[in-house]
């Protein structure tokens, strides 16, 4: 049987380290492990069940060299921040005949990248961006969800951070990148500016204490108007366990917005290593909930919530199941969309937790239905 290679660039990070042990379980697929930095490789490579190739990889410098040498039939992209990238992947991808999927979580970058959707057509590839909590598992609750409703009018979600969760600092400089920038929502049907890591609000989540949330861009915020036209109200928030590790977040977003800071990204490596000076005030438990709001097939008015609680650390790795499934998926000859495609409705909510639960994680859920 000829195995699919699947190549993980970055597949010592977080979300790489977790990609590989899920996919080196399966009989399937062959593992190939880049980056810069041969050494992690090639000691994650250890913890794994069976032997992997390694290579040297520097997205920006030779990758279609790689690739050719490789001849890989899936690459998946986990090196961020996505913010500061272009597309060299995905088009390297495009000219070897590899399928491509992201973890991005760029709004810019996932949204573009239809722009290469002819191209994978014509070679019979899946370009998928956004194989990640959003969104992937937001758009896969929505759609579960989804003919409920006769009109769907707003989207209210959320994801609560564990401080003692190992966030890199890719991510890290992901999320700092937009706090005090201004980018738009959509507000009471029509496109409003808001600002990042701004509009302070304290919610409290299922199975954890309150949060304080703020504003963050991400590819939802563009692509559910597009898909979901009944929308009139979209807002998607994030919060950090620690309370006053959010207030500075905010406190310092308002320097940005009054221009008397430079982007937080600039600091992304010591702002993450001051965190960590706090992890002992901390857990390993996160959240997620999302509020569909709307008017079901009797006119009547009905709300829906959706809420995870991740423990012992496992919320993690929910961004991971998306480009795992999708692998697998490709691996045992499963038909899959085409093209360049935002990772909307990619997967389902029930494939999305059935994954989870075969993978281990400490996942609950819950959902509560009102009608009035």
């Amino acid at each position: 049987m000829e195995l699919t290679r699947v190549f993980i660039v970055g597949g010592y990070g977080n979300f790489g380290q977790y990609i590989a042990k899920a996919l080196s379980l399966n009989p399937k697929i062959k593992l190939i492990i880049g980056g810069r930095n041969l050494d992690k490789a090639k000691e994650f490579s250890k913890q794994l069940p069976k032997p992997v190739e390694i290579v040297y990889c520097d997205i920006f410098h030779q990758l279609a060299t790689v690739l050719r040498e490789l001849k890989p039939d899936i690459v998946i992209h986990t090196s961020g921040p996505f913010q500061t990238q272009g597309y060299e992947v995905a088009q390297a991808c495009l000219a070897q005949g590899a399928h491509y999927i992201d973890l991005a979580d760029s709004r810019e970058f996932v949204t573009n990248i239809s722009q290469f959707h002819d191209q994978a057509l014509v070679r019979k590839k899946l370009i998928c961006s956004g194989a990640s909590s959003v969104p992937g598992l937001s758009s896969a609750v929505i759609e579960h969800y989804l003919s409920e409703f006769k009109e769907l009018s707003a989207i209210d979600y959320a994801i609560a951070t564990a401080q003692l969760t190992n966030q890199g600092l890719a991510t890290t400089t992901g999320v700092l990148s937009y706090a005090g920038k201004p980018f738009e929502t959509l507000i009471n049907g029509r496109f409003q500016k808001i600002y990042g890591w701004q509009d302070l609000r304290l919610l409290k989540f299922w199975r954890l204490n309150k949060r304080f949330l703020g504003n963050c861009d991400i590819p939802d915020l563009a692509l559910f108007p597009q898909r979901y036209p009944t929308l009139q109200t979209l807002r998607f928030q994030a919060g950090l366990e620690l309370k006053f590790l959010h207030v500075f977040l905010f406190l310092f977003s308002w320097l940005v917005r009054l221009r008397l800071l430079p982007p937080l990204s600039t600091f992304a490596s010591p702002l993450l290593k001051i965190s960590h000076f706090f992890n002992w005030l901390g857990t390993n438990d996160s959240g997620f909930y999302m509020r569909l709001q709307g008017v079901d097939q009797d006119n009547r008015q009905k709300t829906i919530c959706f809420e995870i609680n991740a423990q012992e650390g496992d919320g993690l790795y929910i961004p991971c199941i998306p480009a795992i499934f999708l692998s697998e998926q490709i691996a045992s000859g499963q038909q899959i969309p085409l093209g360049a495609l935002p990772c909307v409705g990619l997967i389902s909510l029930d494939n999305y937790l059935e994954l989870m639960k075969r993978l281990g994680l400490k996942i609950a859920i819950r959902q509560t239905i009102s009608v009035t």
